[in-house]
């Protein structure tokens, strides 16, 4: 297992700050289409002794998710993405197909232990029967737009060496505000492989978002093992339709045993602490973004893996 990143802002302070606290991997935001770029990020990552494993959010997919005109435009975008990707050494692409927009919550100031602020999350204080300006789209038809996706996308990951990994739908309700939302429990997941059978066709295990749904975590990554590229660490108090943020050792998943299940599972690739609480002294930032709550959750993670690897 190694602990990843994403560092907002990237700048070289917080490259030192991972690189001193013993973090691998780094995750990159899309960089856009022009392979020097990514080039150039990767160097500038590795003359920290970090290596840049992800490209993760911010990706043009709207009108995919949709099925609106011009999705074409958009997977032709993707595709551009993934050659790139593969010919600058990194191997992993996140994404979601979250409708509309991405991860939701109605608060960022929910108060947590000692006071620090997460993000939660009530279906009832939500628009939910409110179409935004997308308007309405149905289950199927948010199933048949990931089909189309990834028919053209999985060829190209496979020739490019880059594994797919799908982040689950956060919060996942079956509707947000007119948008069905499909990728809402570990049978969705099941579902996604066998749409396009692949190696490169994979999973984002969202520790935190599997939690909303109510799975008890280690069965769950047992359940997902061979299809796991990626891992989200974190944890909440609660599940939908009202739940929160917690501190990774102050939530309701039984942290050692999920660590004891991914070296089970034999997964060794990038984990990253996901949302993380805001701190005394943090003004600024995007919520479940600050550094400070990071520097927490990897000496937690550490120590975690450092426990279960010594362990007989």
């Amino acid at each position: 297992m190694r602990i990843a990143l994403v560092l907002t802002p990237l700048s070289d302070e917080y490259l030192g700050f991972a690189a001193q606290i013993g973090v691998d991997d780094i995750v990159g935001r899309y960089p856009g289409l022009e392979l020097k770029k990514l080039i150039q990020l990767r160097e500038r990552i590795e003359r920290f002794g970090l290596r840049l494993a992800v490209i993760e959010g911010y990706l043009p997919m709207d009108q995919i998710k949709l099925g609106n005109p011009g999705r074409d435009e958009e997977i032709a975008q993707i595709q551009t993405l993934i050659r790139n990707m593969g010919a600058a050494g990194i191997t992993i692409l996140c994404y979601n197909f979250m409708a509309g927009g991405d991860w939701s919550r109605t608060s960022t100031t929910t108060p947590e232990r000692g006071g620090a602020l997460v993000t939660s999350f009530d279906l009832a204080l939500t628009e939910s029967n409110e179409p935004t300006t997308s308007g309405t789209r149905t289950e199927a038809q948010i199933w048949d737009n990931l089909e189309y996706f990834l028919s053209r996308i999985v060829p190209v990951a496979e020739g490019a060496g880059v594994k797919l990994a799908m982040h689950p739908d956060d919060p996942p309700v079956a509707q947000l505000r007119g948008l069905a939302r499909i990728m809402t429990s570990v049978e969705s997941f099941e579902h996604l492989v066998r749409l396009v059978p692949s190696p490169a066709n994979g999973i984002c295990f969202c520790q935190g978002t599997f939690a909303e749904m109510g799975m008890d975590i280690p069965s769950a990554i047992r359940r997902l093992a061979p299809h796991i590229h990626y891992v989200h660490f974190r944890d909440v108090q609660g599940s939908v339709p009202n739940f929160r943020e917690t501190f990774h050792d102050n939530g309701k998943t039984d942290m050692v045993a999920a660590i004891r299940a991914y070296r089970e599972i034999g997964f060794e690739g990038p984990m990253r602490p996901d949302h993380v609480p805001q701190l005394e002294g943090e003004t600024a930032g995007e919520p479940g973004y600050t550094m400070l709550g990071r520097l927490f959750a990897v000496g937690y993670m550490r120590g975690l893996i450092q426990a279960v690897h010594a362990a007989p």
